[in-house]
């Protein structure tokens, strides 16, 4: 936020998107231990197929693992949209708004809070 508007100035410049090259993709095991590395608590979601959660931001640093599934994850300030599939990762930063409509095959996600992205 910004002090002399009060605004939120989204870091859309730090948006990331890693995509899984290799063969298999990363197990949920792997991934969760990954991410209790780097300081993060995981936790799992999954929903079903066609999905859509409304366009929303949070208060923290968003990281984001695709372990089953696929999802799309609209961003309308970047004005763009990326489809995640098993063992890519998102890295959102705090107040940039982002929806997500779920692929046709549902999604099993991994998701947790990653401090040093914030300032």
């Amino acid at each position: 936020m910004t002090k002399a508007t009060g605004t939120l100035t989204p870091r859309l410049e730090a948006v990331k998107v890693l995509r899984w090259r290799g063969g298999s993709h990363p197990t949920y095991q792997a991934i969760t231990l990954q991410m209790a590395r780097e300081g993060m608590r995981a936790y799992t979601w999954a929903q079903s197929a066609n999905f859509r959660y409304p366009l929303r931001s949070q208060q923290y640093d968003k990281v984001l693992y695709c372990v089953e599934g696929s999802l799309e994850v609209v961003l309308p300030d970047l004005n763009q949209r990326v489809v995640l599939r098993p063992g890519d990762r998102l890295e959102l930063p705090r107040n940039v708004r982002h929806a997500m409509i779920i692929g046709e095959r549902g999604a099993r996600c991994v998701e947790g809070e990653k401090a040093t992205l914030a300032n």
